[in-house]
């Protein structure tokens, strides 16, 4: 049966099937099984056989790639109502991505084949589907740019400016080394520069995950 938690079960978190009827979400519902995962444990890694949609439900994954020198990019952080292993679904080739919980997460498991014909069935699920890897194929584009043509001060702060909210607070869903990599840098110049900013009087770090905005005119001075 289906994970579920406060009477939802764990599709209606799900974008891509906002439009099924409550019949159609409850059969949706008993072709999902659900699994726990521990912070730090892998769901999935390069080369497993695919077949499977993963929905988070509970928790945080961070997807990554490897380079052949053994260097770890960070593609996405996903959280709950984001789904994953979608790729699979329309090729029958290996998985080339890993998949880590970043925290005690339970994800929700659709079989291929099941999820195949609820496609075939309820086309707008389809359609959803590939409006999601539409919408990541343009962020991948635009991390590339990203990466391409800015310098590791622009990189930085426009991900600060990206994550804050209306107080001028960060709070990081990620590891500061999980930052770097996504942002194409090593850990030791994402620091460096973070307490340049604060010996600058423009941030303040608190913790490992809080970063607050004070200046945010000098910061966009250098972007």
């Amino acid at each position: 049966m289906g994970c579920e938690h406060n009477n939802k079960t764990c599709m209606e978190l799900v974008p891509i099937f906002s439009n099924l009827t409550f019949e159609e979400m409850m059969e949706l519902s008993r072709i999902t099984v659900d699994r726990k995962y521990e912070k730090g444990e892998m769901i999935y890694t390069a080369g497993d056989s695919g077949e499977k949609l993963f929905v988070i439900h509970r928790g945080k994954v961070k997807i990554t790639r490897f380079s052949i020198s053994g260097k770890e990019q960070v593609i996405r952080i996903l959280e709950p109502g984001d789904f994953m292993g979608e790729l699979s679904l329309f090729s029958h080739t290996p998985r080339i991505d890993n998949a880590e919980a970043l925290e005690d997460t339970i994800v929700c498991i659709i079989g291929g084949d099941e999820m195949r014909e609820l496609m075939t069935k309820y086309p707008t699920i389809a359609l959803k589907v590939l409006e999601e890897l539409s919408c990541r194929l343009g962020r991948a584009e635009n991390l590339i740019e990203h990466l391409g043509i800015h310098d590791v001060e622009t990189r930085i702060i426009e991900t600060l400016f990206a994550w804050k909210d209306e107080n001028g607070e960060v709070i990081l869903g990620m590891s500061k080394r999980d930052w770097a990599s996504y942002i194409g840098m090593s850990q030791e110049t994402l620091s460096r520069k973070l307490s340049y900013f604060q010996d600058m009087n423009w941030i303040r770090m608190v913790g490992h995950r809080k970063i607050i905005i004070l200046d945010e005119e000098s910061l966009k001075a250098l972007v």
